[in-house]
């Protein structure tokens, strides 16, 4: 299934990628916008938002580990990136 994700990769229980952009501010924006997303979908990743880049790491933590939840997961994030302003690739 991750294969058919770009840039995200298996990390023992978690699915993981890190997006980058050229400021913070863009970095939080692109956060609120996964975060607003997480609440509705009621399924909540983990995030590093940082100068210049977010991590976020996909898990199931009551089913103890990935499931379909964190790949559907992912799928809706990209789209967000895709959308948002202000992005840099790599």
């Amino acid at each position: 299934m991750a294969s058919s994700l770009e840039g995200w990769r298996i990390r023992g229980k978690t699915l993981e990628k890190t997006y980058r952009f050229d400021a913070y501010w863009q970095c939080v924006r692109f956060f609120n916008r996964i975060a607003a997303l997480a609440e509705k979908i009621q399924h909540h990743p983990d995030a590093l938002v940082s100068y210049g880049k977010v991590v976020i790491r996909l898990t199931t933590h009551d089913a103890g580990g990935l499931t379909a939840r964190d790949f559907r997961m992912a799928k809706l994030i990209d789209r967000l990136e895709k959308k948002h302003v202000g992005k840099t690739t790599g």
